[in-house]
């Protein structure tokens, strides 16, 4: 297999911006989703007196869509002295066509901090400020607040993550191996700092496969399935069949460093739960709506023979959610036409363990 595309999500729920090169951290690529927007209600406060900050996610504001971003580097050809996102609104109204840079490294001295809650995972985010805010609430048409995570990290979720399987593989006397091994699909303990997220949903990467998008596509009649409706990071080509990878525990992609280059070095990735899929996958990317054709079913569709993960029963599968091995200590590339091998292979498909601290399902945003 090889990589065939590679995506980028600055801003969280906006629309992905595609690489022919990047790093890997434990983290995810560089700037993917490092920022998110909240929608303020005024008109519903808390017992501080501070209003209700809601988290804005594509499969529940539709209208993300309509919001393109494009990564502006030093020596890009242009006059950019720090790195940045150009975001660009595709929607009607007076700021129909218009365009607002963010710094993707921002000063964070000065900034409000705020509290923000994703998926039950808690963590700390700067507000970036009135400029930004007021051209996204233009853009919207009511309160929006844009945020950004800087140095913190939420703690890890998903079955088997990384640090819940040294878990299992460690001799110990503590309580917590038992518990490990009791819930083999905990993935709750933030044991180590690598296990830590950004404001990715569940783990810093995704992996989806183009045969697997082929078998979405033949059932449409009359057009192809969008594979940036998905959401991915990392997409693969030469998969032996569509939703091989639902079986994938590992894999080994080929490498260079980045200063010193060495042949054959590689990326090692652990693939630890399930992508379960919502109403973001029926979006028309030009009207920020759901469709209103035949791809406006592709939910529907899918939840006929892809709901196979028995934790998430309701939800149709599309994808692996994957962590950079705990090994990797030097920093690595990976690259469009990068080889892509199978080192571990489940037996079963995993299964998600729905804990009373879980909402009820991952979208991939």
């Amino acid at each position: 297999m090889k990589i065939a595309q590679l995506y980028t999500y600055p801003i969280k729920s906006l629309r992905g911006v595609p690489l022919s090169t990047t790093e890997v951290t434990a983290h995810g690529f560089p700037y993917d989703r490092r920022f998110m927007l909240l929608k303020v209600h005024n008109d519903d406060t808390s017992s501080t007196k501070k209003p209700r900050l809601e988290n804005m996610l594509v499969g529940h504001f539709n209208e993300m869509a309509l919001f393109l971003q494009k990564i502006r580097e030093p020596g890009d050809g242009d006059d950019a002295e720090d790195a940045i996102v150009e975001v660009r609104y595709t929607g009607v109204g007076k700021e129909a066509n218009g365009m607002l840079e963010v710094p993707l490294v921002p000063e964070v001295d000065g900034l409000d901090v705020v509290d923000v809650e994703l998926h039950k995972s808690a963590t700390k985010a700067y507000r970036m400020g009135e400029i930004y805010d007021r051209w996204f609430s233009s853009c919207f048409g009511y309160e929006v607040m844009l945020v950004y995570l800087g140095p913190h990290l939420r703690t890890a979720l998903g079955n088997l993550a990384p640090s819940a399987a040294d878990t299992n593989t460690t001799a110990s006397k503590s309580w917590l191996p038992s518990i490990a091994r009791a819930m083999p699909n905990l993935g709750l303990f933030k044991l180590r700092d690598n296990d830590g997220i950004t404001f990715a949903d569940v783990a810093p990467y995704l992996v989806v496969t183009e045969e697997s998008l082929r078998d979405v596509s033949s059932r449409l009649a009359n057009q192809e399935m969008d594979i940036t409706k998905f959401r991915p990071n990392i997409v693969l080509s030469g998969s032996p069949a569509a939703y091989e990878e639902d079986f994938w525990g590992g894999l080994t992609i080929g490498s260079r460093m980045k200063s010193g280059e060495k042949e054959g070095s590689k990326v090692e990735v652990t693939l630890t739960q399930n992508c379960a899929r919502c109403k973001s996958i029926n979006i028309d990317y030009s009207t920020g709506k759901q469709s209103a054709d035949e791809a406006g079913t592709v939910l529907k569709k899918l939840m006929r023979d892809r709901r196979v993960d028995k934790g998430m029963k309701y939800s149709p599968i599309f994808g692996r959610y994957a962590f950079l091995n705990a090994m990797e200590t030097s920093t690595k590339t990976i690259s469009l036409g990068d080889e892509v091998t199978v080192s571990k292979r489940n037996e079963e498909r995993t299964k998600f363990s729905r804990l009373p601290v879980i909402e009820k399902s991952f979208e991939s945003c």
